[in-house]
């Protein structure tokens, strides 16, 4: 065991860290040797100087030396610090502390001998016990040869006394030694499980996506991790130990007023929704606040919010109120198409047949003529209702998203209304992008997607229809467990009214004159039929459909994009 140099016990290392504790051996062991070879020079004189002078010289050259080579074998190429190595310091120390009590001892005994029990203790602190108790009677050896041998005085009564005190302060120093040292072993096993405890701590800290941050009482920043700094976009390492609270209201005033709450009136905010406008968008977050209790004067107290980016689960739970909303409509259509489409086939043929009878006139012709073609159209109308309402997946069979994807974009090219110069371009992998579903539904599910765009754009706009066989930017909260596949389908038009963008997907929304508005909802709800999902990406100068789906279908009766 090498003394203190195996505790592990925080303040204990810190103060008394091998390294650190053998560079101030070194400033303390220059400094005693100038100090000494100064007042050599200075101050002795007489037929004793020669010898004196000669001895502080050699010790402070010797010292500087050995301290150079010591200094760059520890600290400049951080070389570990074996026994060999404190050995050597040690016992240079000892022969140094020699030098000076045999320059310094002239007419009686030196008055810095006492040094020596400076050297022991150093001893006690980097060897084991046995070492440093052998390094002191080596200590106590060489004081005594000196008066006896190589001093001009000898003073047999002094020389006792303080050969006993040397005796006395080195088991002294050995016993409190000792008792660190069980300390530090015992303390060994709790040090290293909070050490683990603490990096571990760090480790979630640092890796979990919510943003996590801490203030004290005076809103000053004690913590923040890195989710928190990029969610608000803001360098919240560099506020540490400073008020934050007014940079954190410029970006997220919600967050500002849940910790002000908490700080202020000690009241709690759990699941808030508050907007952070940072790296140029506005997106909404989950705010929860818990606090450590201090005094009534803040003082000792701490806040901590976690706060989540929400707006993937705002997303999915829009699509979950829209799936149910269009389910109801679909119930509703269905029901309705069937009581009006069979009053309206007799209607239509009962003034076909009086349209038709010679003895009408020319008026009762034309008013007959008019019902026709009315009832025709209200038949189509119908016929789009049942085709909603029945929007299943009735065959499910491998099909190629690809050859979807460029079927339905060339039969958007050529629809009648599309604008003049209107582009329509269709690219996908020349590899099969291969999915279970039912090749109609999808096939109009695209078309209706593509036709949108191709009416919303005006005359030389541009639609692009893109087949993706890999998804990388899932919404959090949706998991397609064998994997996905996307179409894309963007046009460079004006973009969706936010008047309509709530409602896009409901029936008779539209904007287009004479539409029915059910050709984004019948998208939506094939694409929900093969457990997929739709997404919305809209501003001034283009939209974008993203429509996610499933490479196997599920045999649940939910969508197998939602997870619970």
């Amino acid at each position: 065991m090498r003394g203190l140099l195996d505790v592990p016990d925080d303040q204990l290392w810190l103060a008394l860290d091998p390294r650190r504790f053998v560079r101030w051996i070194y400033v303390g062991r220059l400094t005693l040797a100038t100090a000494i070879l100064v007042a050599a020079i200075s101050t002795w004189f007489g037929s004793y100087v020669e010898n004196s002078t000669l001895t502080a010289t050699l010790a402070f050259a010797l010292s500087v030396i050995f301290t150079a080579w010591s200094a760059w074998y520890s600290v400049y190429r951080g070389k570990p610090l074996t026994d060999t190595f404190l050995y050597a310091q040690v016992l240079f120390d000892i022969l140094l502390v020699t030098a000076v009590v045999h320059v310094t001892a002239q007419t009686q005994l030196s008055p810095f001998a006492a040094l020596y029990i400076v050297v022991f203790a150093s001893a006690a602190l980097l060897l084991p016990i046995g070492s440093s108790l052998l390094v002191a009677l080596f200590g106590i050896a060489l004081y005594t040869a000196d008066v006896f041998w190589l001093s001009d005085v000898l003073i047999t009564k002094e020389l006792g006394t303080q050969v006993g005190i040397f005796i006395l302060s080195a088991v002294a120093v050995s016993i409190v030694t000792s008792r660190l040292q069980q300390a530090g072993a015992s303390s060994r096993p709790l040090a290293a499980a909070l050490s683990r405890a603490r990096l571990e701590a760090a480790d979630i800290l640092g890796n979990i996506r919510s943003g996590i941050l801490t203030i004290d009482g005076e809103g000053a920043l004690l913590y923040a991790n890195p989710a928190a700094s990029e969610l608000l976009g803001l360098n919240l390492q560099g506020y540490a130990r400073r008020a934050v609270l007014t940079d954190i209201a410029r970006v997220a005033p919600g967050l500002r007023a849940a910790l002000e709450r908490a700080v202020q009136s000690r009241m709690h905010t759990q699941r808030e929704e508050a907007l952070v406008t940072a790296g140029g968008r506005t997106f909404p977050i989950g705010v929860t606040t818990t606090s450590n209790e201090g005094d009534d004067n803040r003082v000792g107290r701490s806040i901590t919010a976690i706060f989540q980016d929400i707006s993937d689960q705002q997303r999915l739970e829009a699509l979950r109120r829209r799936a149910e909303r269009l389910e109801a409509v679909a119930e509703l259509s269905a029901s309705l198409a069937h009581e009006i489409r069979n009053p309206l086939a007799s209607i239509r043929s009962a003034v076909e047949q009086l349209g038709g009878n010679p003895r009408s006139t020319r008026d009762e012709q034309t008013l007959s003529r008019l019902i026709v073609r009315e009832s025709d159209r209200l038949s189509r109308l119908l016929g789009e209702f049942l085709d909603f309402a029945r929007t299943r997946v009735t065959r499910v069979a491998p099909v190629d998203l690809a050859d979807i994807a460029r079927g339905a974009a060339k039969l958007a090219a050529t629809h009648p209304s599309r604008a003049e110069g209107v582009e329509v371009v269709c690219t996908a992998p020349s590899a099969p992008v291969r999915l279970e579903g039912d090749e109609d539904l999808l096939h109009r599910a695209v078309f209706n997607l593509a036709l949108n765009a191709v009416q919303a754009v005006g005359e030389g706009g541009h639609v692009r229809v893109e087949v993706l066989d890999k998804v990388d930017d899932v919404p959090a909260g949706v998991r397609f467990e064998s994997g996905a596949v996307a179409v894309r389908v963007s046009d460079d038009g004006p973009g969706i009214d936010d008047e309509i963008r709530d409602r896009l997907f409901q029936p008779f929304a539209t904007t287009k004159p004479g539409g029915s508005g059910l050709g984004l909802s019948l998208a939506h709800r094939a694409i929900e039929a093969h457990r997929g999902i739709v997404l919305v990406d809209s501003k001034p100068g283009g939209t974008r459909f993203t429509v996610i789906l499933p490479v196997e279908q599920a045999s649940a009766d939910v969508p197998a994009g939602v997870s619970s």
